[in-house]
């Protein structure tokens, strides 16, 4: 039974499911990297740069101390941005006990190594917790769920159990929690999604319309569902809440940071002066330098990754993005994915059903 659980990362979506794990057990420490932040939540019992007007359940326990935030914990959840999750993690795996269930609720890819977070997991922390890890990704703004509108998400993990465990502590009448064994394609689709929401965000920025963010979001889920594929994650995953869903509140939701840093690239704004003046992490910025280079390591096309890429850190006008994006060479709109050719029609088979009735 879990009983005591820690949660490390007090940005937004931490700050939120520290408060949703609250309504379940007695007790709630909430690790919070600046000192300043952490005593004004303990004084005014909320988060006032990260969740304003979401005051903290009283059993949430801020703290800036990771051993106090994971020693003994039933239940430690890892909410930190992935390129900081490795060093947090290595000051806190000392104090997890056997059994401990780790959940990650990071979503992004490792930029120097280019893992996933279940990989980074795996090689930080002890083995003792290897088999109980969880995965958490899916459709939710951190604002909503704050605010107990309906949402459903998945959770991801290689043991059954461990699924149902946390599957049981999550859910509650507005958090409805789905369970998954792939936990590589809930990680991508969670992670690639910043990605293609960039290039939502860029369109918009740029009046481009509904066709085209349409377009990027269809062809966005087809690259997205090609890497997983060829990293082992099981299709239909994409077509789920961690990836479908996932996606398209990211790329049309007004509070998606991903979106707005795009919409304003598309406005001509430099990247950096964006980025200075954002007080949360946008992970596409960094996950799309992360996919676009593991795109090239395992040989998949990933165009709108590339695009992304190319914007961000190559200064590409998105008028020339546009134009190279719609002159590569033309082919079917189902390719890269194992059985696809199954839905190419044969030209030469007639389908007897179809023919008109004889007279």
């Amino acid at each position: 039974m879990i009983k005591e659980i820690g949660v490390i990362g007090a940005g937004s979506w931490g700050t939120t499911l520290a408060n949703l794990v609250a309504e379940k057990v007695d007790r709630v420490h909430l690790w919070v990297y600046e000192k300043d932040l952490c005593e004004t939540m303990a004084r005014e019992r909320e988060n006032v740069l990260y969740l304003p007007g979401s005051k903290l359940l009283p059993h949430v326990i801020p703290t800036v101390s990771v051993e106090e935030a994971s020693r003994g914990k039933d239940l430690v959840v890892s909410v930190v941005p992935s390129q900081y999750v490795r060093n947090t993690l290595k000051q806190m795996r000392s104090y997890l006990k056997e059994g401990t269930i780790v959940l990650s609720a990071s979503k992004g890819i490792e930029t120097k190594t280019l893992m996933l977070m279940s990989q980074v997991l795996h090689e930080v922390l002890p083995p003792q917790v290897h088999t109980t890890m969880s995965f958490l990704s899916g459709p939710s703004f951190a604002r909503e769920v704050a605010d107990k509108l309906p949402t459903a998400v998945t959770l991801a993990s290689e043991d059954a159990a461990t699924a149902a465990t946390v599957q049981d502590l999550l859910s509650t009448s507005y958090f409805r929690v789905y369970t998954s064994g792939d936990v590589t394609g809930v990680q991508l689709g969670g992670a690639l999604k910043n990605v293609i929401a960039l290039a939502a965000g860029a369109s918009d920025g740029a009046g481009l319309g509904h066709n085209t963010k349409a377009a990027l979001i269809t062809r966005g889920l087809a690259e997205i569902t090609r890497l997983g594929i060829a990293m082992g994650a099981n299709p239909l995953t994409f077509q789920g809440l961690s990836g479908m869903g996932d996606l398209v509140l990211t790329c049309t939701g007004d509070l998606s940071r991903n979106r707005t840093v795009g919409r304003m690239l598309g406005q001509g704004k430099p990247l950096s002066d964006i980025l200075r003046d954002m007080k949360s992490v946008a992970e596409g910025v960094t996950t799309t330098q992360s996919a676009y280079h593991l795109a090239k390591k395992r040989g998949v096309e990933m165009p709108i990754t590339e695009a992304v890429h190319a914007i961000l850190y190559d200064k590409q006008e998105i008028a020339l993005t546009v134009e190279k994006l719609f002159s590569r060479k033309l082919t079917e709109e189902i390719y890269g994915i194992p059985g696809a050719e199954r839905l190419t029609p044969d030209p030469n088979h007639r389908n007897k059903d179809c023919d008109p009735p004889s007279a």
